[in-house]
């Protein structure tokens, strides 16, 4: 009996933990009052919704800007406010993030997400642009530029991802650990704070403003799911048969104090790359477009309007 009375009580306890810990999505018209800048802003691409902001004259040279895994378009408006002057800057949410719905597929596979990347360029009519990625928007980017070259002029990569690490090896699907896949219904947000600020070097640049914008958009109806599919449908392969095959001039910009994906690795691009040159951004870490936008802008600035430089250049 007081075996039961305690097993009891101990459920109970859980109950109301799970209870207070529990958190549900947030309602999408809330988030589109918040974050959605204008109704035209969600088109239709491929048969799904994607929410994209077109900034800067139509007739400019066109720049597409690919976010990382969690973030949104969001993370590119500093970059939009200083480039749209000369540049036309399209930026969208990946399916499944910000506040493009999740893909009813359910596929969120590189060569799914490359897909929708061609077919959105049909959509705005854009028939070769500069690629700009982040971290996984990088691996995307270039990947992109090496199986589809007729479409990138330029090739801008941000501390990108896809070489092999601890826990993401190649031709293996990546394991995702129950305490994540608990995210889809427990997201207490000091948690997703704690995970955010390793990607700043300066820790005043997460704010609190940052903050909601991070944590409300992961709580968009389908999102968190999404993330949790996404994650689980990486398969990495050694990339650097792909890189070689890269013809558009490529600048890499890496802050040296990046703490999700160590500015070390920015010598395999080095390597892999016909023609690179590498922009070491020191005292910076994995979202420079946050953290210093002016400064990583003008490097961008100074890529697209000066020739080609020759391989395996580095500056800072």
């Amino acid at each position: 009996m007081k075996f039961l009375v305690i097993s009891g009580a101990l459920l109970a306890l859980l109950v109301v933990v799970g209870l207070w810990l529990w958190t549900p999505d947030r309602d999408r018209a809330t988030l589109e009052s918040r974050y959605l800048a204008a109704p035209g802003d969600l088109i239709e691409v491929a048969g799904l919704t994607l929410h994209v902001r077109d900034s800067g004259p139509k007739d400019a040279p066109p720049i597409i800007l690919l976010h990382g895994f969690g973030a949104s378009l969001h993370t590119w408006e500093p970059w939009a406010r200083l480039l749209s002057d000369r540049y036309r800057v399209i930026r969208f949410d990946f399916p499944g993030a910000g506040l493009s719905p999740a893909d009813p597929t359910g596929d969120y596979s590189d060569q799914r997400s490359m897909q929708l990347l061609a077919a959105l360029m049909d959509r705005m009519g854009v028939a070769r642009a500069t690629l700009v990625g982040n971290s996984m928007g990088g691996r995307i980017a270039w990947s992109f530029a090496a199986r589809r070259p007729e479409r990138v002029d330029r090739l801008v990569l941000i501390s990108p991802d896809g070489f092999a690490s601890p826990g993401f090896e190649y031709l293996k699907k990546t394991q995702v650990p129950a305490s994540v896949k608990l995210m889809r219904y427990i997201l207490p947000k000091p948690l997703l704070r704690m995970s955010l600020a390793p990607a700043y070097a300066d820790p005043h640049v997460l704010t609190d403003e940052l903050t909601d914008r991070y944590y409300e958009l992961m709580l968009a109806p389908g999102a968190r799911a999404a993330m949790i599919e996404r994650m689980q449908q990486v398969v990495l392969s050694d990339p650097r048969p792909w890189l070689a095959r890269i013809s558009a001039p490529t600048l890499l910009l890496w802050g040296e104090q990046d703490r999700m994906i160590p500015f070390s690795n920015a010598a395999d691009y080095l390597k892999g790359i016909p023609n690179v040159t590498l922009v070491a951004l020191p005292g910076v870490g994995h979202l420079p477009q946050e953290e210093i936008p002016e400064r990583s802008a003008a490097a961008l600035r100074a890529f697209l309007e000066s020739p080609a430089s020759g391989p395996g250049t580095s500056a800072r």
